[in-house]
């Protein structure tokens, strides 16, 4: 493993890990500050214990998020100079608001955590509910930087130097508006249905039986519209990688060859060799349709770039399947949560859907990333700055992925260990 392989490899590491609990972070503060509501509405103890059974999690999570997420911000400096070098003083503006929201966040969660019977119940319930909306505000910026490696704005490119740097244009890229929409969602999607899975296995086991069915009616009703809405979010955002980013869509597709009426490949796999996809399902004209809303339209492919400017190709393809069929089965099962809060029951084979569906939208934040990052490659930024160039030359990143490794599994082992202690305490209470 050479060194740029190895800080690849350790960026994605923190950040696949890092994400998990950003989404969390963004959305179990709203679970909470549901239950919390009901509680106040309704005076019922259950969402009592189930608001501070969430709000110990949220607590536990917001620390290990807080933790990665600051190592992400000193490797982009430690790792990538040559990105720094230009993207600095370009995209100072919304890590710096990012850093403010997350203030915000660490105070108010500090309020909600210490500020039973020491406030007003509803001043107490408001800043709980302002802990999701600065966490949800966070994660906007670090989107909108995202999207500028994505969508370069905000400056001249002149002989290599960035000049007539604006700011407000660079956040305000062409690529943040669709990309933080589809990651919110995803966000939304994958922790709601994720605590709901949880919530219907518990429930399905005899324990706590009214605490859970509760919890999995709130978490659902997030998750289930989340995953309803999703491949919405996902035609716009590809319709937005047809325009700006044509190459990460060939790549997407699998779709070498520059054509009209392109075809829509389901599955398959593209041998980059002989510039085909194999085993795949082709859907006439869908691939255009869906990228430029027009069935003769055509689709831009690999062959009107350079090979060296490729990305990998099977990488970015297989995530984008992984994603798209993954949003299609949680969109499906969101349809069907509605359809049987409608009549009134849950059917037993439904929660165990519900159940398996439970890591399946992580996974696909997963893939979603993988598509954003691996297919965005060779850049750093997007047709300026490749990623070599920008790699720093100190050598050794090998080590340093290791020691990242072995850091991040220590991690997830206590998170995960102080998580299962506190489902025990509030067992215990509510009896199983």
């Amino acid at each position: 493993m050479d060194d740029l392989v190895a800080a690849r490899a350790t960026m994605a590491f923190s950040l696949g890990f890092h994400i998990i609990f950003a989404a969390i972070g963004m959305t179990m503060p709203f679970l909470m500050s549901v239950a919390h509501f009901l509680y106040l509405k309704k005076k019922d103890p259950v969402y009592l214990g189930l608001t501070k059974l969430w709000m110990k999690g949220v607590a536990i999570l917001f620390a290990v998020g807080a933790v990665s997420g600051t190592v992400l911000s000193f490797e982009l400096g430690l790792l990538w100079p040559g990105f720094m070098q230009y993207a600095g003083p370009i995209i100072g503006m919304p890590f710096s608001w990012e850093g403010t929201a997350f203030f915000l966040e660490a105070i108010a969660i500090g309020l909600f955590l210490y500020g039973w019977d020491r406030m007003s119940p509803w001043v107490h319930w408001t800043t709980g509910l302002l802990v999701g909306v600065t966490g949800f505000v966070s994660g906007i910026f670090v989107v909108a930087a995202n999207g500028w490696m994505n969508a370069p704005a905000g400056f001249d490119w002149v002989n290599g130097v960035a000049q007539n740097v604006d700011p407000v244009k660079a956040m305000f890229n062409r690529a943040w508006p669709h990309q933080s929409l589809h990651m919110q969602l995803a966000a939304l999607q994958a922790v709601g249905c994720a605590v709901g899975g949880i919530h219907a296995w518990l429930y399905l086991r005899g324990v706590a039986s009214d605490l859970n069915l509760k919890a999995l009616r709130i978490a659902m009703v997030i998750g289930a519209s989340a995953s309803i809405l999703q491949p919405f979010a996902g035609h716009i955002a590809g319709e937005s990688v047809a325009e700006l980013q044509p190459a990460k869509l060939a790549a997407m597709e699998g779709h070498f060859k520059t054509s009209r009426h392109a075809a829509l490949t389901v599955g398959g796999l593209p041998d980059v060799e002989t510039q085909t996809m194999k085993w795949g399902v082709e859907l006439p004209g869908l691939l255009s349709l869906l990228a430029h809303r027009d069935l003769n339209a055509e689709v831009i492919g690999l062959d009107k770039y350079p090979r060296e400017d490729w990305p990998p190709v099977l990488i970015v393809h297989v995530a984008f399947q992984v994603m798209v069929a993954i949003g299609s089965a949680m969109a499906l099962m969101g349809v069907l949560y509605f359809w049987f809060v409608r009549r009134g029951k849950f059917p037993r084979w439904f929660l165990w859907v519900v159940v398996a569906c439970a890591p399946l939208g992580v996974v696909a934040i997963e893939a979603g990333w993988v598509v954003t990052e691996v297919g965005r490659q060779p850049w750093i930024i997007y047709g300026l700055v490749r990623t070599k160039d920008a790699v720093t030359p100190v050598p050794g990143m090998v080590y340093h992925f290791g020691l990242f490794v072995v850091l991040y599994l220590c991690l997830a082992v206590a998170t995960v260990w102080l998580l299962r202690r506190q489902f025990r305490t509030v067992q215990q209470k509510f009896g199983g």
